[in-house]
């Protein structure tokens, strides 16, 4: 009997998943100043993420999203956060 081994996907190349990425602590303190926010004020992404888990984003760092508008590229950010109470 065969072991059934179970197939990976790199969710991070799929067509309909924007262009992601774990910025420096330095990119994160600039982003935060620019638009006179918080971490608190930013949209989150739970940790266990299949995205978050493929970047190995671990708590508190913060993603670069990068999508394709009919206008251009726009960038929105996300704080990665634990999933667990």
């Amino acid at each position: 009997m065969k072991k059934k081994v179970a197939k990976t996907i790199d969710v991070l190349s799929h067509v309909l998943v924007p262009e992601m990425s774990v910025i420096s602590s330095e990119e994160k303190s600039k982003v935060l100043k620019k638009y006179s926010i918080s971490e608190s004020q930013l949209p989150v992404l739970p940790d266990t993420d299949p995205a978050a888990v493929a970047l190995k984003a671990a708590t508190g760092d913060l993603v670069k999203i990068t999508r394709d508008g009919e206008t251009g590229k726009y960038v929105s950010y996300r704080i990665v956060v634990s999933s667990t109470k």
